[in-house]
């Protein structure tokens, strides 16, 4: 039996990808990332500028019915990924995808998965805190749209929190610490999914998928910039690279999936025919794979319902335990006191969070966002749909 598609569930904030940059310290898992970079599998590739994907994909989401402000944002957002080095996370979410099969978000639109007029609504808060609808609308505007407000409610008490129920695919939670990072906050988000209904990953000793890739991401802001930013899956790997080692023929490495028996496999093809994911670290994984259930769950619970979930947003405001240039400058110091640390043999230099990310930006917004050319003709095979041209220049 393949795969059931879960993204009928209006709560598709629980499909995330784990990036290359996630797991560069993983050395099982190393070789086998590596040989992705830059290869797109059987694919040919192409670069675009970032402006030119951002203003396409723009005028895409408005001629679905997106309004203007949260198409531009969902945009930025989308190509933001890109650039950075997460693909799995960027405009190859927008077309669909048949084998295997993956919907994509113009999909979703069209069958009332994602409504794109729908805007986050503040249900309750407190002077710290809030809940938020999503009125199943686009997760990557409602997510920063509550990284904002938790930023406000911080400025005003030292923290904010704020619980997110019912939107669409979130994206990378990376882009939301991000924002708070730059503002001077420390940003903390989760998103997590699981309970009685099938997932795409096992529990830590189970035969069977009930919860999600269930990200957890943080981010610290640095004097110089380079913020501390970790945005990682508690899965193993991500469905993206599953798919991708598919299309290569290509085994994964041990420890990442069982087939549908249960039983280990390094087959790609078995998680699509049933398999399910394996959280990463054991039980210590599997337990934060839960936490980002029950703090979601923060969002709503249901009486008749086992599952639980949702996306949970913090601020910190620095200045309220000490001076934010002295702590700052403190994490721009330690920061590179790490990366001074002499590199193991296999590595050519030591790494922190967020790193990887930077390197890509640099080099993509240089060089152009490599993209495969499938991907980028789908894409205009759906613009043509709705009579967005490739070279029509925005007003």
């Amino acid at each position: 039996m393949s795969r059931p598609s879960r993204l009928g569930s209006p709560y598709y904030g629980n499909l995330h990808y784990l990036s290359d940059a996630d797991l560069l310290q993983t050395n099982t898992l190393l070789p086998f990332l590596l040989s992705f970079k830059g290869d797109f599998g059987v694919e040919s590739t192409l670069r675009i500028q970032s402006a030119t994907l951002r203003d396409y994909c723009t005028r895409l989401f408005k001629a679905v019915g997106t309004p203007n402000e949260v198409a531009e944002v969902v945009a930025q957002i989308l190509v933001n990924s890109d650039l950075k080095g997460h693909t799995s996370h960027g405009v190859s979410q927008i077309p669909t995808y048949t084998e295997p099969a993956r919907p994509g978000y113009i999909d979703a639109i069209e069958k009332a998965r994602l409504i794109p007029d729908g805007m986050p609504e503040l249900v309750r808060e407190t002077a710290s805190t809030a809940l938020v609808d999503g009125h199943v609308g686009w997760g990557h505007y409602a997510g920063r749209w509550c990284m904002d407000l938790a930023m406000e409610k911080a400025r005003a008490t030292g923290m904010g929190a704020v619980s997110l129920t019912r939107t669409h695919h979130i994206g990378r939670l990376g882009e939301f610490v991000e924002q708070a990072a730059a503002k001077g906050f420390i940003g903390m988000v989760t998103s997590g999914w699981g309970g009685e209904e099938p997932g795409d990953a096992a529990p830590f000793g189970g035969a069977k998928g009930t919860l999600s890739t269930n990200p957890i991401a943080l981010g610290v802001p640095s004097a110089d910039g380079n913020h501390f930013i970790s945005d990682f899956a508690t899965t193993m790997l991500s469905g993206a690279k599953i798919h991708l080692a598919r299309v290569k023929g290509t085994e994964l490495p041990p420890g990442c999936i069982i087939d549908k028996h249960g039983q280990p496999s390094v087959n790609p093809g078995d998680f699509f025919e049933g398999g399910n994911m394996l959280v990463f670290g054991g039980y210590k994984g599997y337990a934060f794979s839960l936490l980002t259930c029950l703090i979601g769950g923060l969002a709503a619970v249901s009486p008749d319902s086992e599952r639980m979930g949702g996306t949970f947003f913090q601020a910190i405001d620095i200045s309220v335990f000490q001076p934010l240039d002295a702590y700052q400058q403190a994490v721009n110091d330690f920061l590179a006191g790490i990366r001074s640390i002499p590199p193991a043999p296999g590595f050519s230099e030591v790494l922190v969070p967020g790193d990887p990310e930077r390197q890509a930006e640099e080099r993509q917004a240089r060089e152009g966002i490599e993209l495969p050319a499938t991907v980028w003709t789908l894409i205009l095979e759906h613009g043509k749909k709705y009579g967005v041209h490739e070279n029509e220049s925005t007003d």
